[in-house]
């Protein structure tokens, strides 16, 4: 699976002429390099001198951002898995009106599943920017730039997965639905911006830039 492979081998693939993986999997990518090193400022962090008051803190974080880390990783092959549903739904026959409408309703089940499929990135992603919040905040000041880079991988994987959601809401003909996902991202994407920005000038501010 394309979770499993070496960084090497992923970006071939990524950069190949076929289809799978692609930029929902770039997506999830970057969110899990936010989330490992929001890990990273922690376990940097946690029982260093001088940071004895927010070691409950940060291993709290940490354990947060290694499931994020597991659930983005998962995202990987689950954009491959949607993405092959949906062109394994174009791909089916339609010589009769009975063939025409089963195609019609599987091609309309598998861009829901596609849609969900970014969502759930673009969820785990804003978690990880709200963790690197704390991570910037509490963090050993030696690494605090890595929390910088965190919250700036988070939010371009949100970002990123977020466009996913948009093109594939906009062939569903549930409108109620799609509407509801495309509304709930933007929300997402407005809260991101700001808090990304905050953490950013946070960091900016701690290395005395």
């Amino acid at each position: 699976m394309t979770a499993n492979s070496s960084l090497v081998t992923f970006l071939d693939d990524l950069a190949s002429e076929r289809p799978t993986p692609g930029g929902g999997g770039a997506a999830a990518v970057s969110g899990a390099i936010g989330a490992a090193l929001v890990s990273m400022v922690a376990n940097l962090t946690i029982g260093k001198k001088n940071y004895e008051a927010v070691r409950e803190d940060l291993e709290a974080v940490n354990a947060k951002a290694e499931l994020l880390r597991a659930e983005l990783i998962r995202a990987i092959d689950e954009d491959v898995v949607a993405f092959n549903s949906v062109m394994g739904a174009y791909g089916l026959p339609r010589a009769t009106d009975e063939e025409k409408a089963k195609r019609a309703a599987s091609i309309q089940a598998a861009l829901k599943d596609a849609t969900l499929a970014p969502l759930r990135a673009v969820k785990a992603c804003f978690d990880v920017i709200r963790l690197s919040a704390a991570a910037a905040e509490k963090g050993n000041l030696n690494v605090i730039s890595d929390a910088g880079v965190a919250v700036l991988s988070a939010n371009a994987g949100l970002r990123s997965a977020a466009l996913n959601v948009f093109i594939n809401a906009k062939a569903i003909k549930d409108r109620d639905f799609a509407e509801k996902q495309i509304a709930e991202v933007n929300a997402l994407l407005a809260q991101a911006a700001e808090m990304t920005e905050s953490v950013y000038q946070t960091v900016r501010t701690k290395i005395g830039s």
